[in-house]
This record gives C-alpha cells, structure tokens and sequence, in this order.
C-alpha cells in the first residue's frame, strides 16, 4: 500500500513541470535556463511494495472433546490408546435438546483446583433417544451418563437411569457447609440409579438390557451389571438369553456374557460360564470350566465340552476340546480326545491295484 501511495505522488510532480514548461513556451516568455534533465531509461512499472508482514497469530486452541453448547449433539469423546499403539474412541451424546427433557454441562476444573483435575460431564435425557454411548460394536443408550475426563483422553463413565439438574447455588452438607465435590462447586446435582432393563444395548440384530455400565481407564474394560436379558431376531426362529453381566474389553475389540450364561433358540438350549459374542460374525463362543463345563441340549441330544461353537443364525453347535455327548437312547458317547474344528481332509490319489503301501 505504501508502495503505491509513493508511486502517485512521483507521477503528479512530473506532470506539473511538464504543463508549466508548455504553458512558459505559449507565452513567447523564454523559459528560464535550467540545467537539462538527467536521461532516465524507461523502466517497466514497479510492482507495488507486498505489505507489511502481519505479526503471526497465535495458533487457535485445540477444540476440546466436551461441548460447551447444550444444543442437539452435545457430546464427549475419549479416545482409548491401546497396548500397541492404537486408538479406541468412545462417544458420549445427549440426543434431546429440550431442558423439558434433560440437561447437558461440562463442569470444568475452577482456578484454586489443584493441576490434573478432570472435567466432569453430566448428561441426561428422558426423551425417547436417552443419551447414546457407542463403545467397540456396541451402541448403549440408558436417561443418565456421568463421564469423568483426564486431559488426554480417557477417563471415568458411568451409565444408568436417573436424572439430573441444574442448582440455583452450592448445596450445603448435613453440617450447613458447601458441599465440595465437583458437581456441587459447579451447581449441577446427578442422582443414578441402578434400574434392570434401562441400559439398552444393541449389537448388531442382538438386543440387551442390563442395569449400570462402568467404564473405567486403568482396565479398558466396560461392565454393564445384570440381570442382562437378551434377544435376536433370526430368520426362522429368535435366539433369547440371560447372564450376570457383559463385559466390553476395548482393546480386544470383545464382547463377552459373564456368568450363568444361557442361550435358548427353539427345543436347544445352551449354557457356559463365559459367552464371547459377536453379533457381525454370526458367533457365540460358550466356555466352560472344568467342573462346569459348556453344554448345549436338545430334546434328544446332549453335547459337553470345555468349548462350544455356537451359529447364532442356524442354532447349529460344534464342540472343541474335551467333548461328550449323550443320544436320547441313553448311549454315552463322552471321551477326553480333543475334538478340532472341522477341517477339509487331505485329497489322497487312490493307489493302482497291486501296488504295496508306503512305508511308514
């Protein structure tokens, strides 16, 4: 710009002496004598000066995960860093956007907080969308989610029904003081309740219901406490189910039903201690123990091994371990050889008549 500016003023003063001289010229007045201009190559126009450099803003502050808008979509994610490096995100959405209907806030740490304080996010939504919690495969959706965040990343969650709200001032304890928990400091009360059937899970065609989900960082692991029915809708039949728990390793990338584990799909019914449960996959893997091993029964059959390959569409059971199995004629037909999954034998030429065996 002021390049530029230069630049005209330069050009003005010229065309002023050169009308001056052409004016004196007209007059019949001889020009005064003046020493003659310097011959000045023509030079091609100067491009006009950059501008200044503007000083370098400071980069923009990284957005972080807890929104601090309460419109639809408010939301939290932690990102899990597994052993060998790699990165798990769980995702945390309140689906309403009513106050009518639930709260959003993102209670930060305050300035006499000591360094490391978390950032604790209330969410709660009664509405029909509740809040949504995606972890692995798995899409849990219950009215009430308490997540605590460390910077980084990772952190604390816990999903339940319940409700929360916003207060007018700090609480005060039974002792008339401030109460000083985060929460309180930030006048938001959360009141959880550990309820059967209101933390819905959905994997695939697999619905599951369930009482309370914890996640916590130091295992990578969510637990969602039981009772835990569940149900899924096959072709020609539905498979339903009951266990103490589910266990969400998200590391492993890995469902598994945890204790009393009992699958029911038409006259079959199928028992283990530990079901690992993969919907996509069309899988349930029933593992016993030794003195309660997996089992699978139908009305005239009964199979027992330390594992049981179970289809989840067909209802069909492959036993692999230490296997027995019981035919409605009574015959016993347990043995401790150690059946493997079905594989494809070898293609053997037969041999031409006459021809001795191979030695062995």
């Amino acid at each position: 710009m002021h390049g530029r500016t230069r630049g005209r003023r330069v050009g003005l003063a010229s065309v002023a002496l050169l009308l001056g001289l052409a004016l004196a010229q007209s007059d019949g007045t001889p020009p005064a004598v003046q020493p003659p201009p310097p011959v000045v190559s023509p030079t091609p126009p100067t491009s006009p000066a950059p501008a200044p450099a503007s000083p370098t803003a400071p980069p923009a502050p990284s957005t972080p995960d807890t929104s601090a808008d309460t419109g639809e979509g408010s939301s939290v994610s932690l990102t899990r860093t597994t052993k060998d490096g790699g990165k798990r995100l769980i995702r945390v959405v309140r689906t309403g956007t009513s106050d009518e209907t639930g709260i959003f806030v993102a209670c930060q740490p305050l300035d006499d907080d000591p360094p490391g304080t978390p950032t604790v996010s209330v969410f709660s939504e009664s509405g029909a969308g509740g809040v949504r919690v995606s972890i692995d495969k798995n899409v849990i959706v219950a009215p009430l989610a308490v997540v605590t965040q460390k910077e980084g990343g990772d952190g604390h969650i816990e999903v339940s029904a319940g409700s929360a709200r916003f207060l007018d001032d700090v609480p005060k304890d039974a002792a008339g003081n401030p109460k000083t928990d985060q929460l309180s400091r930030c006048e938001v009360e959360a009141s959880p309740q550990a309820t059967p059937d209101t933390v819905n899970v959905t994997q695939g065609k697999t619905r599951l219901k369930g009482s309370k989900l914890t996640y916590d960082d130091s295992d990578g692991v969510a637990y969602i406490d039981g009772p835990i029915t569940f149900s899924r809708q096959n072709q020609d039949s539905t498979l339903t189910g009951s266990s103490a728990k589910i266990e969400v390793n998200v590391d492993d990338q890995t469902t598994t039903l945890v204790g009393s584990v009992t699958l029911k799909d038409g006259d079959r019914t199928s028992s283990a201690e530990r079901v690992e449960y993969d919907d996509a996959g069309n899988v349930a893997i029933l593992r016993g123990t030794p003195q309660n091993p997996a089992t699978s029964v139908t009305a005239d059959q009964r199979v027992t091994a330390s594992v049981i390959r179970y289809n989840l569409d067909t209802g069909s059971v492959v036993a692999l371990g230490p296997i027995g199995g019981e035919f409605q004629d009574g015959t016993d037909t347990t043995s401790p050889a150690t059946t493997q999954p079905a594989s494809t034998p070898p293609v053997t030429t037969p041999a031409a008549p006459g021809t001795p065996p191979p030695a062995p």
